[in-house]
């Protein structure tokens, strides 16, 4: 069993750096996994932990769970009412604008639409002298995404309504970069890394900042790219 990388620690909170493709708890939909974060991290603890919110399966990075109900509760809170600011690194296919925002209602399971917005920087370009369909080259992004809205796969229906879908994202990405990443460099993690949480501590009213590093596969493809970490 992994030993999951604790980013912070006090009396009501803990986080850690969750790696990709490891679920944050036990789902009817993913009944081929064996392994999830709370329990992991459970064992590892000692102590029952509660998620105070998701990340999906294939995003990595800081991933925040309470050490009982009244502080997970409060954090649901905060979440639900946008009130934890979120910061995320992804690799994107193309070259994007040097900052843009994403104004796109988003739609529920249900069929109800919701107002969505992400507004994000782009911190580095890539072309990669790889030819892919038409294309003599391949070009590639680095992006600090901050959503403003806390809708289910934002990030990921963004950037692809946008035509810069994030690398490795099977549901919302591009086949054939998915496909190329897989062929050439062996990699199908997705590149989208929730890199800060900032909020502020529900019984301490301290202002808290957890940073999570970024994990083996991102930096491999930084490396890649010529992106200096």
């Amino acid at each position: 069993m992994p030993v999951l990388d604790i980013l912070f620690r006090d009396e009501q909170l803990i986080a850690i750096n969750k790696p990709h493709g490891l679920l944050v708890h036990r789902s009817s939909i993913a009944a081929d996994a064996s392994e999830f974060a709370l329990q992991i991290l459970r064992d590892q603890i000692g102590q029952t932990v509660f998620p105070a919110h998701r990340l999906d399966r294939k995003t990595g990075g800081v991933l925040l769970f309470a050490l009982d109900k009244d502080t997970e509760k409060a954090m649901q809170v905060q979440f639900m009412e946008n009130c934890v600011a979120k910061t995320y690194l992804a690799i994107v296919r193309g070259h994007t604008p040097d900052d843009e925002e994403i104004d796109y209602p988003l739609r529920k399971e249900n069929g109800t639409l919701q107002d969505a917005l992400t507004r994000y920087k782009t911190l580095n370009r890539a072309e990669l002298n790889v030819p892919l369909g038409n294309h003599p080259t391949s070009r590639y992004s680095l992006v600090e995404a901050k959503p403003q809205t806390g809708r289910m796969h934002q990030l990921r229906k963004h950037f692809a309504h946008i035509f810069h879908p994030i690398i490795g994202d099977r549901t919302h990405g591009c086949n054939k970069q998915n496909k190329l990443f897989k062929e050439r460099w062996e990699m199908e993690t997705m590149l989208l890394h929730a890199s800060q949480l900032n909020f502020c501590h529900p019984v301490t009213n301290d202002a808290i900042i957890i940073n999570a590093p970024l994990q083996p596969e991102f930096l491999r493809v930084m490396e890649l790219m010529g992106w200096r970490t």
